[in-house]
C-alpha cells in the first residue's frame, strides 16, 4: 500500500465533513418529524393520518348519518315524543359526539335486515350500528368492514309458558317464526337438522313481523337473539305467560359495520367504540369525565382524554374526541344499564357484556390508546 499524501488526507477531512453535515441534517429532519413508541420501546417518526373521504363528507354535511333497527326495544326505537332511544343509538351519537363535539349532529335512518346493508353500500347511511353478527360470508364479501364489537349475543327461542317446554329440543313438529335476511333462520336449520328434528320455519320480512305472529299464534315459537326476545317479550299482552328457553344455539357477534375500502373511516369507528369501552373500564363517567380530563394522573386516562399526546388528530379528530363521546353518552356500563340493564325494562344482566376485568369477568375488552 502507497503512502498517503497530504492531498489524500484533505481529501479524507472534506469527506468527513459532508457526512457530519448529512448526519446533522437527518437529525434535524427527526426532531421535526413527531415519534411514536414501537412494541419493543424504540422510536419511529408518525405517519401523517391518511384522509378519509368518508369523514370528510360527514364534517362538510354537518351531520352523521347512522344506519340502525327500525323498533327494537333496548336498541334502537322512538318514544312517546318520537325520539330515537335505545342502545345502538347511543353509539351512535357517541360517534358523532367524536367528531361534531356534539351528539345530536346525527340522523338516525331505520332499516330492515334486508336492506341493511344496500343503504351502507350506496351511501346512505355512513355507518350501519343495527344488531348486526359479525360473520366470515359477511367480512369476507369484499364491501364491508367491522369496526368492532359492541355486544355479544346467541340466538334463543320464546315460546309460551303453556307449552311447559324445558328445551328446544322438544320443539319437534313446531312451527318457529325467524326473521328474513338474518342468520336467524339459518341458524334454526342448523340446529334442528343437526338434531334430526322435524320443524316448519315461518319466516317473515322483519323482527316485528315476526313477534306479531308469534303474538297472534301463528307459530309455537320465535327463534332470534336473546337480547332480541328480551324485548319482544315485554311487548306481549301477558309478558309472565311466555319464556326465554335456557338453549342458545349460536354466537351473535354484534356490531359496527362501514363500507370497505376507507379503512380510516372504520378506525375512526373502531376507536371511538374502544374509547366508550374503556372510559368504563378507568372509571371515566359522564359526569366526572371534565374533572378527570383536567387532573388526572393515570398515564392511560391521560392519553384517552385527549391530556397527552395526539390521538384524535391522527384519526382526523379533536384532541379531546374521546372525553367529548363520553361527555355525550357516557361510558359503555351507563349506555348498557340505561337500554339494557337494571335501569331498563329488559333487565338484562350483563353477563358476556362485562368488563374483562369485572367479578365475574366478561368478554367487553377495550384495546389500548398508547
Amino acid at each position: 500500500m502507497g503512502e498517503r499524501t497530504p492531498a489524500f488526507w484533505m481529501r479524507m477531512a472534506g469527506l468527513a465533513g459532508l457526512l457530519l453535515v448529512a448526519a446533522c441534517g437527518d437529525r434535524e429532519r427527526e426532531a421535526e418529524t413527531p415519534a411514536t413508541e414501537s412494541a419493543t420501546g424504540a422510536t419511529r417518526p408518525a405517519a401523517a393520518p391518511v384522509e378519509s373521504p368518508t369523514l370528510a363528507a360527514i364534517k362538510q354535511r354537518g351531520r352523521l348519518n347512522c344506519g340502525v333497527n327500525q323498533g327494537l326495544v333496548g336498541f334502537a326505537y322512538t318514544d312517546n315524543r318520537g325520539e330515537w332511544r335505545g342502545f345502538d343509538v347511543d353509539f351512535c351519537r357517541g360517534l358523532a359526539a367524536a367528531i361534531f363535539g356534539d351528539p345530536e349532529a346525527v340522523r338516525f335512518v331505520p332499516l330492515t335486515a334486508e336492506n341493511r346493508f344496500e343503504a351502507l353500500a350506496n351511501g346512505r347511511i355512513d355507518v350501519l350500528w343495527r344488531n348486526t353478527s359479525w360473520t366470515m360470508d359477511r367480512d369476507t364479501s369484499g364491501q364491508l368492514a367491522f369496526a368492532g364489537v359492541n355486544y355479544y349475543d346467541g340466538q334463543g327461542f320464546l315460546v309460551r309458558r303453556s307449552l311447559d317446554l324445558n328445551s328446544a329440543s322438544e320443539l319437534n313438529g313446531a312451527r318457529v317464526c325467524v326473521q328474513a335476511g338474518s342468520t336467524s333462520a339459518l341458524n334454526a336449520e342448523d340446529y334442528f337438522r343437526s338434531r334430526s328434528i322435524d320443524y316448519r320455519a315461518v319466516v317473515l320480512p322483519t323482527e316485528e313481523a315476526a313477534r306479531q305472529a308469534y303474538g297472534r299464534e301463528d307459530c309455537d315459537a320465535f327463534s332470534a337473539d336473546v337480547s332480541a326476545l328480551a324485548a319482544a317479550r315485554t311487548t306481549l299482552a301477558d309478558p309472565q305467560q311466555h319464556v326465554v328457553l335456557s338453549d342458545v344455539i349460536s354466537k351473535e357477534p354484534l356490531g359496527p359495520v362501514t363500507r370497505r375500502g376507507d379503512e380510516q373511516w372504520t378506525a375512526v369507528v373502531r376507536w371511538t367504540l374502544n374509547a366508550i369501552i374503556l372510559a368504563e373500564e378507568f372509571g371515566v363517567t359522564q359526569a366526572n369525565v371534565e374533572d378527570r380530563a383536567e387532573n388526572a394522573r393515570e398515564p392511560q386516562v391521560r392519553r384517552l382524554l385527549g391530556a397527552e399526546g395526539d390521538f384524535g388528530p391522527r384519526l382526523g379528530l379533536s384532541k379531546t374526541w374521546a372525553a367529548d363521546a363520553v361527555e355525550g353518552v357516557g361510558n359503555y356500563g351507563e349506555i348498557f344499564e340505561r337500554n339494557l340493564g337494571s335501569q331498563s325494562p329488559l333487565d338484562l344482566a350483563r353477563g358476556l357484556n362485562a368488563q374483562w376485568n369485572a367479578r365475574p369477568g366478561g368478554l367487553i375488552y377495550g384495546l389500548p390508546v398508547r
